[in-house]
Formats: structure tokens, sequence, C-alpha cells
């Protein structure tokens, strides 16, 4: 068999081509306009990127482990007072009652009688 050379194969290989390569453009510039639409659009959204989004939630998850130390601490504190506020009315009986009888003592004013002077009529 021999080959021959055929015009028409070659043109038509040619044209294939150059249409594969208009297509690719196409889909390239498709491509490019479908994400400048989609960036703009998730632009709007006002959105929040997902390292900021992690930041965040590290942040309140730090927060949220704070408070319950603080409770936990409060919640001991509150214990301790109200067996100090047990403890104290028996020492604040006696502490009451030697304070109220030097009060008594040391609160009575003194009387001074001091003589005026006559009016001149």
């Amino acid at each position: 068999m021999t080959q021959t050379s055929n015009r028409m194969f070659d043109e038509l290989a040619r044209l294939m081509t150059d249409a594969a390569n208009v297509a690719q453009g196409v889909r390239r510039e498709a491509s490019t306009a479908f994400r400048s639409q989609a960036e703009s659009w998730i632009a709007e959204l006002d959105l929040v990127r997902r390292d900021e989004f992690d930041a965040v939630r590290e942040m309140a998850s730090r927060a949220r482990e704070e408070n319950e130390k603080l409770a936990a601490r409060v919640a001991e504190l509150e214990a301790q007072l109200k067996t100090a506020q047990v403890k104290a009315p028996k020492t604040a009986a006696k502490a009451a009652s030697s304070r109220s009888a030097s009060v008594k003592t040391a609160s009575k004013p003194r009387r001074t009688t001091r003589k005026t002077p006559a009016k001149e009529t």
C-alpha cells in the first residue's frame, strides 16, 4: 500500500485542532468569568474566612473554660462564706455582747452644768 497525502484530511485535521484550541480558550474565559462572579457574590454575602472562624472559635472555647473556672471558684467562695457565717454567729454573739456593754457606757454623754451670765434688762 502506498501512502498518499490527502489535502482534504490535512485541512480537516488543522481545522479540528484550531477548533479545540478555540474551545479551550472559551472554557478558560468562561471559568474566569464564573470565578470572578462567584467571588463578587461571596463578597456581597459578607462571609467569614475559615482561618478567622477558627480563631474566633478558639477564643470562645478559652472564654468558656475561663467562665467555668470562675464559676467553680465563686461556688467555692460562697461555700466558704456560708461556713464562716455559720461559725460567726457564735463568736459574733459574744463579741456583740461585749461591744454593746462598752458602747452603753461610752455612749452616754456627760452632763455638765454651765453657768450662763445673767441677762441685763
